[in-house]
């Protein structure tokens, strides 16, 4: 499939499944590099701005293949905003209910972000792949409550209420490593439990377009941190991240946890 015609897709259908990334051998090494900073840093499941403290993370975020796609979606101007793993440990109940990523990030203009999901393991039915609604990003922000206690995993326990009826219409999207999906910010998607014997493992990438910012104020600097990846950046909403020279710097890991803290304080519902 071309490009264009992926990018296409994805503006039909809110997201696009199956993009060939890397190979699954080159899928191997990054999970290892993950498993190997995991040994030293503890767990990485949902700790943000990955890309400023692991080289591998980096390499994933900037791949040409990827900002070719992105830029197909969201033009040609693209700041990569944030990163991190989503890790579901075998045999575990945890799982993904019903939601909108947009609902709890604030951005001003919803068409000028994506969301790339790449796969470092098997993303299955049975380990708990996707699921995405195609379309439902056409009918914008769908009402959220939290702390639905029935082990989502989701920062704050996000959901939709009553959301039998998106079952109907759901599509798995399952991934072999090395491929990505990419997804609006208003599909509404979700997953199940992972019941395999392996974890499963993704590191999920937000690209946005500069002009967007977070909340209410367009100032300068205050839509937290981003870093220009392809184009330029004329509006300075964001502040300028730094991308890694080395795994695991001592002053880039205390950087990135402050990162991390300033990302979750962020986030929003309704």
């Amino acid at each position: 499939m071309s490009i264009a015609t992926t990018a296409d897709s994805y503006h039909a259908n809110g997201y696009v499944g199956a993009v060939e990334i890397t190979t699954p051998e080159e899928a191997l090494t990054h999970r290892r590099a993950l498993e190997q900073a995991e040994s030293q840093l503890g767990p990485l499941h949902y700790i943000d701005k990955v890309h400023t403290v692991l080289t591998s993370a980096w390499d994933l975020c900037t791949r040409p293949a990827v900002l070719d796609l992105v830029e197909e979606m969201i033009g040609p101007d693209i700041l990569l905003y944030n990163s991190t793993y989503i890790i579901k440990e075998p045999n575990t109940a945890g799982k993904i209910n019903w939601h909108q990523d947009l609902t709890y990030w604030g951005l001003s203009d919803p068409d000028a972000q994506v969301s790339m999901w790449l796969a470092l393991a098997p993303a299955t039915a049975e380990s708990g792949c996707m699921r995405m609604v195609p379309g439902s990003h056409r009918h914008g922000q769908l009402e959220h409550a939290t702390g639905s206690g029935d082990g989502n995993l989701l920062l704050k326990g996000q959901y939709i209420p009553d959301a039998d009826d998106l079952e109907v219409d759901a599509e798995v999207c399952s991934l072999v490593p090395g491929q990505a999906s990419f997804h609006h910010g208003w599909t509404v998607h979700a997953s199940a439990p992972n019941v395999s014997s392996d974890r499963r493992i993704g590191l999920n990438v937000q690209y946005v377009a500069p002009h967007t910012f977070v909340g209410a104020s367009g100032e300068p600097g205050a839509s937290g941190t981003a870093i220009a990846v392809r184009g330029s950046d004329r509006f300075g909403h964001f502040g300028v991240d730094q991308p890694p020279s080395a795994n695991l710097e001592p002053q880039a890991v205390a950087r990135w946890r402050e990162l991390d803290a300033a990302m979750k304080a962020n986030f929003q519902i309704g």
